[in-house]
């Protein structure tokens, strides 16, 4: 199989390649992330001038709430990860694995009991991970059907 320059990225664990761990995200976590930002920043400035503020801020705390958490949970399991290549247990436990879904939990009630958000908004905001999901598989599907080349 050959390597394609759209679709390379580095791998996380420690050791592969030439021996030293690697630091750098895969190309792909980037561009997830990057179109994480970009789909929560559309609909915030689309919400701007058609709707209330709380929608408007919701969307801003439910997009901020789902980067923090996609960068909270590929570093954590990348840590994880890392341990588990040297064949160390693990430090990563569950009650860490479930503090970021109890702390994302925690600001949106907040936001929501202080009146500053509305909470439909703001779990869309959170779902702002589903739509970087599609443009990232209509990107494989292009390069796939009309480049002809391998998925990666």
């Amino acid at each position: 199989m050959s390597e394609n320059s759209k679709n390379t990225g580095e791998t996380l664990l420690p050791g592969a390649g030439d021996g030293r761990a690697e630091t750098h995200k895969s190309a792909l976590e980037l561009r997830v992330f990057r179109s994480m930002a970009i789909a929560a920043g559309v609909a915030v400035i689309v919400s701007l001038p058609f709707a209330q503020w709380r929608v408007t801020a919701g969307l801003l705390v439910g997009g901020a709430l789902s980067l923090l958490n996609h960068h909270w949970l590929s570093s954590s399991s990348a840590a994880a990860f890392s341990v588990l290549a040297h064949g160390a247990r693990p430090r990563l436990k569950i009650a860490q694995y479930i503090l970021r879904y109890i702390v994302i939990a925690a600001i949106v009630f907040v936001c929501y009991k202080l009146n500053v958000v509305s909470l439909a908004a703001t779990i869309a905001g959170l779902c702002s991970f589903v739509v970087a999901l599609f443009v990232e598989a209509i990107r494989e599907f292009y390069f796939a059907i009309i480049h002809r080349e391998e998925i990666s």
